[in-house]
């Protein structure tokens, strides 16, 4: 047991070696082009703007649009509660040094108050492209594309390291497929997804399954 908890540290404290090198390396990298951009795009991500704003317009129109509308909003619920009330309360990792980092003044937003991990932004951003994207398969490659630059922008700010984004990713994933279950929105019908069990020699039953796109 106690060779156990000894590898485990080890293996989480290689890990913190790594996440702070990433950090330190896009901290000192010059990306004056970008600067600006995605440092607006991380303050519009504020308290998910972005999407809640591209859900209000989906929500005006019936149909797939507007139930996609409701999963996507249900989706960032969850990923911000969980993040926000769970995650961050439960491990209480302390923010980036940014100053320590030489992170440039452009790329600054204003440092939170709350724990690092996980990034909620991201987990927000990652929920409502997924359950929107699951509904409404035309808008999932932008609405990735999206929550990949908000996640990016945290780091390039300063303001998370990269593996409060990866985290914040997963928990934005398991947001939205509770979201999808519980308000019951089937994916759309441009995929079918055809489960068959082949037979093999001797009964046994052998996947994986065929997936059809029309």
């Amino acid at each position: 047991m106690a060779r156990a908890r000894y590898t485990a540290t080890a293996v989480l404290g290689d890990l913190r070696a790594i996440d702070g090198a990433l950090y330190a390396a896009v901290a000192s990298t010059p990306t004056p082009t970008l600067d600006r951009a995605l440092r607006r795009l991380s303050h519009a991500a504020d308290h998910s703007k972005i999407s809640l704003t591209v859900a209000a317009g989906l929500a005006l129109r019936p149909g797939r649009p507007r139930r996609a509308a409701v999963a996507g909003a249900g989706a960032v619920a969850l990923a911000s509660a969980a993040a926000n009330l769970l995650g961050k309360r439960m491990v209480r990792r302390a923010r980036p040094d940014r100053e320590k980092a030489r992170v440039v003044v452009a790329r600054h937003v204003p440092m939170p108050r709350s724990a690092s991990f996980p990034s909620g932004h991201t987990a927000s951003a990652t929920a409502f492209a997924t359950a929107v994207g699951v509904v409404l398969p035309a808008a999932a490659a932008p609405l990735a594309a999206l929550a990949v630059a908000v996640g990016y922008s945290r780091v390039h700010t300063g303001v998370h390291y990269p593996g409060d984004v990866a985290a914040g990713a997963v928990l934005g994933f398991a947001a939205a497929a509770v979201s999808l279950a519980a308000v019951h929105i089937p994916p759309s019908p441009a995929f079918d997804v055809l489960i068959a069990g082949r037979r093999a020699p001797g009964g046994k039953t052998r996947w994986p399954a065929a997936v059809v796109l029309r």
